[in-house]
């Protein structure tokens, strides 16, 4: 029982169980929802639906071979642990796009638009959870951020949605590019409530007695700023430093994992943050 209890525990076990889990759920919005009424929730799945319209090409084969080429290059920049996982969500996510026999649930455009998305969203979210990617446009964005620390993340991906879905406007219909913005809007919602909850972002506050490494692990893994705030137990008069750290939704599942590496009897409470202005958030420029 006790090994049954550690397998569990394992964290490759949990990561592992929460990537294959996800490709099911992901994999599943596609014939159930997205494929039949063709709409194109952006990256490179996006581009797929596409020439599926286009040519009749598998979805999901034609999403995997987009995406060869990234992980041939990623692979140096973005480290091997991480590629090696994300090969494997990748390879099995667009083989089940193919694969899974389920058939298309409605002709309903905004109907499959909806429960695509959060489907879609639900699956993703597992997926980076697990500590991997489906490949695509979320890995391209993070070589070239690493490359040209100018260049952000999310301003690029959502120029590559914009391509996909201005794509899908001349070739499909304007009527299936609208629905898939909605879509692509409320997947990336999904994805932000599965991994951390409402807000937009969230405030850290940790009290442990290793506050100087969990400090340095945010700062360098997270490039995330962090303040010291000297604290005090009412029980124990015992002074420690209590770490405050503002992060985006998707930081918190590292943050976390931080915590567990460096020290399991750490305190940890997170609450939602209003509005959150200043350097990593929204620009404090114009603000009256």
């Amino acid at each position: 029982m006790r090994q049954i209890k550690a397998w569990i525990k394992d964290e490759r076990v949990r990561a592992w169980t929460e990537i294959l889990l996800g490709c099911v759920i992901a994999a599943a919005a596609y014939p159930l929802f997205l494929t039949e009424n063709n709409i194109a929730p952006g990256g490179l799945t996006g581009v797929a639906i596409i020439l599926n319209y286009l040519t009749g090409s598998p979805v999901g084969i034609t999403s995997l071979a987009l995406a060869i080429p990234l992980f041939l290059v990623g692979w140096r920049q973005i480290g091997m642990r991480f590629v090696l996982r994300s090969v494997v969500a990748t390879g099995l996510f667009s083989v089940l796009i193919d694969l899974l026999p389920f058939p298309c649930l409605t002709d309903d455009i905004l109907l499959a638009t909806l429960f695509g998305a959060v489907l879609l969203g639900i699956g993703l979210a597992l997926i980076l959870r697990g500590g991997a990617t489906t490949g695509g446009t979320d890995m391209l964005a993070e070589m070239l951020h690493r490359r040209f620390p100018s260049i952000k993340v999310g301003a690029f991906l959502m120029l590559c949605y914009g391509c996909v879905v201005l794509a899908a406007w001349f070739t499909v219909s304007s009527r299936a590019a609208l629905y898939a913005l909605i879509n692509i809007f409320i997947c990336a919602r999904v994805i932000d409530i599965v991994l951390a909850g409402w807000g937009n972002a969230k405030a850290c506050f940790i009290i442990s007695d290793h506050a100087d490494r969990i400090t340095k692990r945010i700062m360098d893994e997270l490039e995330r700023g962090v303040t010291l705030l000297e604290s005090m137990g009412a029980y124990s008069g015992t002074r420690r430093q209590m770490i405050l750290c503002v992060c985006g939704n998707r930081e918190i599942v590292k943050e976390k994992q931080i915590l567990r590496e460096e020290d399991l009897r750490a305190f940890l409470f997170i609450t939602d943050t209003h509005e959150t202005l200043g350097e990593g958030f929204q620009a404090l420029e114009g603000e009256q």
